[in-house]
Order: structure tokens, then sequence, then C-alpha cells
């Protein structure tokens, strides 16, 4: 295939998984971590809730849940799959930090476009002993997908013992990892929250490639969380990829539609239908309007 094809394919996948440029994104891969883990008991439940409606832009799992549930998806679901290729568990003692690589570089990446994937990830904690492991699967992996043209999302957390921070760095290190993926390859970065707009700024104006946010641990408001993906993307964030606060919730549909409205600018309910503005569209030409320019922003 030419070079100009593989770019074109690699761009239509990313534009799948970022209708907008933007996207919600929602991880699932969890359960090789810990286990057990609130709200991943069903999968295929799960998934069809993920995929209701307008639904998020990507799933990220490892193997199995995608090869068990790849057609438990609405038929209508326009979005795709990003198959998870690193792993570690609480077992692994002091060695918990370091995400491998499930398989081998040469072949993961086909191997999960034949699965049905549309893209792939791979996980780098820096600070952490086996940080340059972690480093050297990244581009290995960013390579391969260079050479098929597959999406690669790369998140990047700043959480190991031996993290150095430069003087100056109220991003507590953010910014360079976002700037390491980067610089390894990476499509897309997902990294923590920085805690204002400010820092997050530093973040997001550290790449040219898209920077989505993590959610983080469960809380029990999910105001805090709106409020945190509002203030990402005046940062100039593209969206999120945010996991326990959607799956751990007792309606995942009802909190995914609230991300879209503010990742997407598009109102729609938890059924996927378009939510008109009442005070902005009295009559019925005002509200053709207001449907047409909202739509325009997916464009």
């Amino acid at each position: 295939m030419a070079e100009t094809d593989i770019e074109e394919l690699r761009e239509e996948r990313l534009k799948r998984l970022l209708p907008t440029g933007r996207g919600v994104w929602i991880p699932i891969d969890h359960g090789a971590s810990d286990w057990p883990v609130d709200g991943l008991q069903d999968i295929g439940t799960l998934v069809e809730e993920i995929t209701r409606g307008r639904g998020a832009d990507a799933i990220v799992c490892h193997r199995g849940p995608l090869k068990s549930h790849y057609d438990n998806t609405h038929d209508n679901w326009r979005g795709g799959w990003v198959l998870h290729l690193s792993v570690s568990t609480r077992h692994s003692g002091d060695k918990a930090g370091w995400k491998v690589l499930a398989g081998e570089a040469v072949n993961v990446v086909v191997s999960a476009v034949e699965r049905g994937a549309t893209g792939v990830s791979v996980q780098v904690n820096l600070g952490d002993e086996n940080e340059s492991n972690m480093l050297a699967t990244l581009a290995s992996v960013a390579d391969e997908c260079q050479l098929l043209g597959v999406p690669l999302l790369g998140m990047m957390y700043p959480r190991g013992e031996y993290l150095k921070l430069m003087d100056g760095d109220d991003t507590n290190g953010v910014a360079h990892a976002a700037r390491i993926g980067w610089e390894m390859g990476c499509d897309v970065v997902k990294v923590p929250w920085t805690g204002s707009i400010e820092s997050f700024q530093k973040v997001t104006s550290s790449v040219p490639i898209p920077v989505l946010v993590s959610g983080g641990p469960k809380g029990n408001d999910f105001r805090d969380v709106i409020r945190m993906v509002r203030a990402s993307m005046a940062a100039g964030g593209s969206g999120v990829c945010i996991g326990r606060q959607i799956f751990a919730d007792e309606d995942s549909v009802a909190r995914i539609a609230e991300i879209i409205e503010v990742v997407h600018g598009i109102p729609w309910d938890a059924d996927g239908r378009f939510k008109f503005d009442s005070e902005e569209a009295d009559e019925l030409d005002d509200l053709y309007e207001s449907f047409r320019n909202r739509l325009n922003k997916l464009d």
C-alpha cells in the first residue's frame, strides 16, 4: 500500500475516534490490573450502554472484552474500539508500575486490526524504575502503527518514585509526559488533570496532537467531573478518556450524554436525541436554525 494511502487510512481511523477533532473515550481495561472492579461485572451490558444513542467515540479495552463483546455495540454506533496493549497487575510487587507489552511489537498492531480495533494504546509511567522499557515499547508500537496506518494513544502518567520535576513545573510533570508521548510518535495522548486551566494550557500547548484528560478515582459528585472536563476543554483539551467515573456510575448512559455535550458542544439526551434550547428558539424557524447550527459543529 502506498505511503499516501496509509496516511489516508490513519486519518480516516482517527476521524472515527475523534469525529469533531475531539473525542469521548471510555476505557474499561481496569479489570486486568485489579479485580473486582465496580461496574465491570457485566461488560456486555456496559458496552450496550456506552454505545447507546450517539454513544462514546471509543472504547478502550484488552483483547478478551473486544473478542467477546465486539457485537454488543448498537448497530448505528459510529465509534471504534481501541485495543490496550499494556498490562501489569497489583500482584507484581515492586514492578506493578511496569506496564509491559502484552505481545510482540511486530504483530500486536496487526492482531489488533484483525480483531476489529480502530486504534491501539500503550501506557507509560514516567519516573518508574522501568520507564526506559516502557518508552522503548511505545516507540516500537509507534513504528508498527506508522506502517499500518493505525492511530496510537499514549497513556502518559508522571507517577513513579523517581519522577524528577523541573523547577517551576506547575503541571507536576504532566506537560513533559504529553510531550514524550508526541515525541515517541503518538497520535493522541491521555494525561491526568493538572488542577487548573492555566497549568493544563501548558500541557496542551506542549504538543500539536489531541490531549485527552483522564478521570481519576471515582468521586461522589459527577458535577465535579463535568467542571474538570469543561476546564480542560477551555485549556485546549480535545476530550476525555474517562473510565471509573462512567462505568461505576448508576446511570452511565446519562453521564456519557453529559460529557458529550461538553466535549462536542452538541446537546444530546441519553437516547441520542438532539435537545433544542427553548430559550434560544421560540419559533419553528428558530428551532431549525438552532438545530442546523449545532450540527455544523460536527463537520
